[in-house]
């Protein structure tokens, strides 16, 4: 099921997956500000659309929000041919790299993929990088703290770490480890923003979260 809304460039909105991500709700807080700044806003709830090359060709950024599931061979190998083609693919928390798990060009095509979380929620810092700080994301932002899941993850070293969160040592883990929080990267043409804040619609209250998160969705963006 899709629906259409009118402007110059195009967003295709992908939602589906496990419920508990809220994929709708959270979505739609973000619909607005798409429009609001010139996007057609196309929402799907199913992954066929990543099949139909004339529609993602079109496509100026893809938000996903699309937590496990499976992905087809086909569906897989469309979305990652166009954004190398120039679409933007952009997510927050499990819609994002919590997607697919059996799929490795789709986490090659994100960057990382989630592994765990401790228990419940927790307050945390994050923390923007100094190394990226003048990057339009997470430019003028210092750190700031969230009440949510801490995702843990493998990542991809061509990815650019924009901020960062903190896992100190304990029975598991001999030491205190800095792990990617937020970060973008390129694939062939094509722009990738990932953010794991996410899980539930008031992490977006925050507002460095909605922030980075709304220029994530613009940087992305061919």
């Amino acid at each position: 099921m899709t629906s259409e809304t009118s402007g110059d460039r195009k967003a295709l909105v992908v939602r589906g997956g496990w419920e508990g991500h809220q994929p709708v709700v959270i979505t739609e807080l973000f619909l607005p500000f798409l429009r609001a700044r010139g996007f057609t806003v196309r929402t799907s709830g199913t992954l066929d659309v990543y099949a139909d090359a004339e529609l993602l060709a079109a496509t100026d950024l893809v938000v996903q929000c699309w937590s496990m599931g499976e992905i087809t061979a086909e569906q897989s190998a469309g979305l990652t041919a166009a954004v190398r083609a120039g679409t933007g693919l952009a997510g927050w928390h499990g819609g994002i790299v919590d997607s697919f798990r059996g799929d490795v060009g789709y986490q090659l095509l994100t960057g990382g993929q989630f592994l765990m979380h401790p228990p419940g929620f927790s307050d945390h810092t994050v923390t923007p990088t100094r190394e990226h700080d003048a990057h339009p994301v997470i430019a003028g932002l210092g750190p700031f703290q969230v009440h949510t899941e801490k995702y843990w993850m493998l990542t991809d070293p061509l990815i650019d770490v924009l901020a960062t969160t903190e896992f100190a040592a304990d029975e598991d883990r001999a030491r205190p480890v800095t792990m990617p929080a937020v970060w973008t990267r390129t694939w062939g043409a094509g722009r990738v923003f990932v953010s794991a804040i996410g899980h539930k619609p008031d992490d977006f209250d925050v507002p460095e979260v909605r922030t980075l998160t709304e220029r994530g969705l613009l940087w992305a963006s061919r």
